[in-house]
Parts: C-alpha cells; sequence; structure tokens
C-alpha cells in the first residue's frame, strides 16, 4: 500500500485538465502512442465535440521512479464546469490527493477556488501547478502570486507546467510520489468500498466503480450492498486502465470495478458502500451528501408509446449520471413524462443530447424552473416543482423562491456592467474584493430563478470572456410570484405554464406570446393567443385566418350577392373556431424555450 497514490485533478473549465492527463498517460506509458488522441479519458463524442470534461474518469499509471522503485497512480479526471460539480466531489472523496491546475494566461478563477475549497473540507494534499506556460501571453509571475495568496504556500512548491508540449511532466509525477500520503487502511479488515461511479454495459449489466478503504475483494466471493441490502456474487474484479483488466483480487487503497451480473440500474446506488456477505464492515463509508437538484423541467417522449423506453433510458443515464433526479408526471398537453431535476442549464442540455445519441430517444422539454415553497392557510408547507403544483391565489399566505450565493471572478473595467446585470436580475451585492490590481471578486446574493435561462450567456459576452461564475445554494426568502398561463382561444396550455416575479411577468409574457405568433401555423380560423395572471389577461396576439377568396367568380353584379357569399364564411368561421382546436407543433415547444 506504501506504493499507491490516489488523486484527481481539479480547475476551472478549460484550463487544460484533459490535455494534463494526456501527458501523464503518454509519459507513464499507459496509452500507446498509436491509441494517443486529444482528450483521451474523454471518451464521450459529446465532450470532444464541445472541448469539456462531463463525466470523472478514472485510470491507473504505472510511475516508475529515477531509483527503480515502482508506484501505482490511480488518476481521476474531473469536469470543470459549475453544473458537475458533484461529479468532482464524489471523485474527491475517493482521493487522499489533488492537482490544482492553474492557467497561466487565465489566472484563478471562481470555479478554481469553489474546488479547492471542496478539496481542503475533505482534508486533501493540495499540489498546485500553473499550466500553459508555453503560451506567449502567460502571465508565470502574476498567477504565481495569486496562488501564493489563495493556497498560502512558498513560491517554491508551485509547479510550472505545459500539457501540449509535455514539459514539468516529471516534477509533477516526483511531487505526487513525494507529497500525496499513501492510502491508510488494514487489508485484513472487514471490507469496506465506496461506490463512486457506474456504468450499464447491454452486454454485462452495471458495472460499478469503487475505491476501497478496508479489507480485500476476491473474484467470485459473495458481497453485499449495504444500502440496497442486496447480495450478490462478484463475478469479476479488476483495475480500471485504457480498458478493464481483471484481476483476482484487490486490497485496501485500490481503485477498482466489480460487476455482479446486476441488470436492473435501481439495486446499485453512487455513494453506496460495498461490503463481504460473510464478514460485513459494520461502518459505512461517509463519501458524499445527496445532490440537490436547483433547475427543474417535464421531459416528455415525442410519441406517448415511447414512454417505458423512456424510462428505461433515465435509469440507465441516472447510473452514469447520479446527480439526475426524476419521477413521472402527466400534462394534458404532453400526455405521459418524466419530473427531472438537474444542476444547471448545462446539465439539462447534455441530459437531452445524451439521451438522443446514446438511447435515441427525442424528447420534449418544458420550460425549466426552480422549486418554490407556497405557504397555504390550510395545508401549511407545500414544495412546488411546476407551475400547475401551486394552489390557488387566495389559499396562499406568501411564497419563498431559493436564493444563491454568487461568486463572480473579473476584470476591474466590467465590474459596472456586471452590477446592471445582477440588479436587473434582481441581485444584491454583499461584497467587493480585489485579490490583484487586475483581478476583483464580486459576490451576489441572487434569485436561482433568474439565472436559469440566459445569465451565464450574458455574463461571459458583457465581460468579452473574462469574469468567471460560480454559485452555491444559500436559502429561501418571501417573493412575490405569479402563475403565467399561456392560452390559445381562451385555452391554457400547460406546458407553457412558468411561474414569475410580478414586476416581470407583463415583458415575459409578451415575449412568449410575440414568438408564440411567429411559430403557431395559420388555421382556417382566427388564433387568439393570450398570456394570463389568473382571469387577468396582460399580453395578447392574433393569428389572423387564412382567407379564400370566396367571391373570385363574382364579376361585376349586384354588391349583395358579394355580401351574402362573405357573411356565409363567416359563419362558417364562426362555426370552425367553436369546434376546431388548435395544433401546436412540437417544433414550437422547443424553439419558444429558446427565449433570448
Amino acid at each position: 500500500m506504501k506504493n499507491i497514490r490516489n488523486f484527481c485533478v481539479i480547475a476551472h473549465i478549460d484550463h487544460g485538465k484533459s490535455t494534463l492527463s494526456d501527458r501523464l498517460l503518454e509519459i507513464t506509458k499507459t496509452v500507446a502512442m498509436r491509441d494517443m488522441v486529444a482528450q483521451t479519458l474523454d471518451n464521450m463524442d459529446l465532450e470532444r465535440e464541445r472541448g469539456i470534461t462531463i463525466k470523472s474518469h478514472a485510470i491507473q499509471l504505472y510511475y516508475t521512479r529515477p531509483n527503480g522503485e515502482t508506484f501505482t497512480l490511480n488518476l481521476i479526471d474531473t469536469p470543470g464546469h459549475v453544473d458537475f460539480s458533484y461529479e468532482v466531489s464524489r471523485s474527491i472523496a475517493a482521493c487522499e490527493g489533488a492537482l490544482l491546475l492553474v492557467d497561466a494566461t487565465q489566472g484563478i478563477q471562481a470555479q478554481t477556488i469553489s474546488n479547492l475549497y471542496l478539496a481542503i473540507e475533505h482534508n486533501l494534499e493540495i499540489i498546485p501547478v500553473l499550466n500553459k506556460i508555453d503560451m506567449p501571453n502567460a502571465m508565470i509571475d502574476e498567477v504565481t502570486d495569486q496562488i501564493i495568496d489563495l493556497v498560502g504556500i512558498p513560491k517554491s512548491d508551485i509547479l510550472l507546467a505545459s500539457g501540449k508540449t509535455g514539459e514539468g511532466m516529471d516534477k509533477i509525477l516526483e511531487a505526487i510520489v513525494e507529497f500525496i500520503p499513501p492510502p491508510k487502511g488494514d487489508p485484513n479488515a472487514p471490507l469496506q468500498a465506496l461506490i463512486f461511479d457506474s456504468v450499464f454495459n447491454s452486454f454485462r449489466g452495471v458495472i460499478a466503480y469503487f475505491r476501497i478503504f478496508n479489507g480485500t475483494i476476491h473474484k467470485g466471493e459473495k458481497v453485499r450492498f449495504v444500502n440496497t441490502g442486496g447480495e450478490y456474487n462478484a463475478d469479476e474484479v479488476g483495475i480500471l486502465q485504457m480498458d478493464q483488466v481483471p484481476k483476482p483480487e484487490l486490497s485496501a487503497g485500490n481503485v477498482g470495478y466489480i460487476i455482479t451480473g446486476i441488470k436492473e440500474s435501481k439495486e446499485i446506488k453512487v455513494g453506496d458502500t460495498i461490503t463481504t456477505a460473510a464478514n460485513p464492515t459494520q461502518e459505512i463509508v461517509k463519501g458524499f451528501e445527496d445532490v440537490k437538484p436547483m433547475v427543474f423541467a417535464g421531459i416528455y417522449p415525442i410519441d406517448n408509446d415511447d414512454f417505458e423506453d423512456l424510462r428505461d433510458s433515465l435509469e440507465k443515464l441516472q447510473l452514469n449520471d447520479a446527480s439526475l433526479v426524476f419521477e413521472p408526471e402527466t400534462s394534458i398537453a404532453l400526455g405521459f413524462g418524466f419530473r427531472c431535476g438537474f444542476l444547471g442549464m448545462l446539465h439539462l442540455e447534455i441530459i437531452q443530447e445524451r439521451l438522443s445519441r446514446e438511447f435515441n430517444q427525442e424528447v420534449i422539454t418544458t420550460v425549466p424552473n426552480v422549486s418554490y415553497r407556497a405557504f397555504t392557510k390550510r395545508e401549511g408547507l407545500m414544495v412546488i416543482n411546476t407551475p400547475n403544483d401551486l394552489p390557488d391565489p387566495t389559499l396562499v399566505d406568501y411564497i419563498q423562491e431559493p436564493y444563491i450565493h454568487a461568486q463572480v471572478i473579473t476584470k476591474p473595467e466590467y465590474i459596472g456592467a456586471i452590477m446592471n446585470l445582477c440588479l436587473e436580475k434582481r441581485g444584491m451585492l454583499m461584497h467587493q474584493n480585489y485579490l490583484t490590481p487586475t483581478r476583483v471578486e464580486l459576490s451576489f446574493d441572487l434569485p436561482l430563478a433568474e439565472i436559469v435561462f440566459d445569465f451565464y450567456d450574458r455574463l461571459k459576452s458583457i465581460s468579452r470572456g473574462y469574469a468567471s461564475f460560480d454559485y452555491a445554494p444559500k436559502d429561501y426568502r418571501i417573493s412575490e410570484l405569479v402563475k403565467l398561463d399561456i392560452r390559445l382561444n381562451g385555452e391554457p396550455v400547460d406546458a407553457l405554464s412558468s411561474l414569475v416575479h410580478k414586476d416581470k411577468a407583463e415583458a415575459f409574457g409578451r415575449k412568449i406570446c410575440a414568438k408564440l405568433k411567429d411559430l403557431i401555423p395559420k388555421q382556417q380560423f382566427v388564433i387568439a393567443i393570450q398570456a394570463s395572471i389568473g382571469a387577468k389577461i396582460i399580453a395578447r396576439e392574433t393569428i389572423s385566418a387564412m382567407r379564400k377568396d370566396v367571391t373570385a367568380k363574382c364579376y361585376g353584379g349586384d354588391i349583395s350577392r358579394k355580401r351574402k357569399l362573405l357573411e356565409k364564411q363567416k359563419e362558417g368561421k364562426k362555426k370552425m373556431r367553436q369546434i376546431g382546436s388548435v395544433e401546436v407543433p412540437q417544433k414550437t415547444f422547443l424553439e419558444v424555450l429558446k427565449l433570448d
């Protein structure tokens, strides 16, 4: 065990984690040169296309020191985007040390700080690495000072490296061996292993990835999953390299995988403890807390017959992404579907994309919203996840909405524009702190609902990409919220309902009505599109009917003949409007959700 090191790589998005991991794989000869590709560990097409890491990836490397001593290094590459911070927390729970990567061209960003605090909470040994030093615009001295201020370590402990050229990799490997402590644990104690990830394989069932804290696991022995209580045979155990490598046994300190032939995804939970059935452990591993979804949206199959397929797809996705939560719901307009909870808008987008690519499920997503609390005279506290859950306004005492503590790091010249954006989003500036003369940290309290749609994109555009953003849930506060209904010819469309702040309801309603006017195809009758709060109509657009020129055959002659034909047409249109229903195309739902 003294020659094992477990570590993860943490950094802000786009600071070069995947490239650095590639170089480590190359130098330790874990991957043959002919198999090397950019972002080797990012095995999803989606990750390569967007250039971001979505999933944590574990891999085992072997490093031989100049004196001939060989070490086993278990590396877990983590995502950097704020929406995937749950992946980071799971990786950190399975490690003893972390490489804190900072881009020499961008300096310390918001996510760097929050991931660092997460690692410090778990008592991880931190090794700061300054990456991209080969870039012509690298600010090595300036960013080194920022790291010293943040971590409080001597300058000599900061490693300089370039993931692109491979410079400084040998020093990083030496530092991992030197400074990260070997795992503690007793190979002879009862088995105690933490599941930190799992994937579904259509041939072999669920494959769970675990980290062993105590004990030894042997191939073929009976194991127990403590939380779910299931007992299974360990058909195969092994280590994670580019492929899974079977081993007869794994002992304390190791990271590996287990295949038990489980086909039902709900029988394995990420965060569960594995132990042996013959000699079970008495204490479970305290890994990481339950995930708290921030954004809710309904996901519905385009064809209602695909409902069960969609359920299977979501269960398999949940194995691979434990931060996804869902429960069944029904909608008048869309039929049967699921109410899903996500960590943010990027997470929602990625799930939608993965359902389409990996499971061939084309879905409709309703307007995303957050979870509110309503206090009623009759029932007390009610949790409101969809606008349709909101009770009659006459019964509600007050509604609370969730607030977040947001942290923005930017250049001083963008402070004014960022403050305006946050005030427009009903935020309050809590404090302002200059990290260096050219970097300032702004802290705001903001309603979560306001950052769900376009906050991140607008922040990036007004700061020309220089502002970084991170947030954490804070508390619930009383707010004046109203339910905004969209009606077509007087009929409410529940898929387009939303809960909005009273002051913004009118502008939001006008925007949706104007967009629907462009998107809904013309019918033979007039369509009225209305936005309403209760019985009060606050915005309206009208789609005129398709006209047939019924007077075309009348050339010359008496005007009463034409009038008679027009009156007859008018009666027909009126009757048609009473019995005709407005079909909203699926494309329209998707387009309306992309509100600017």
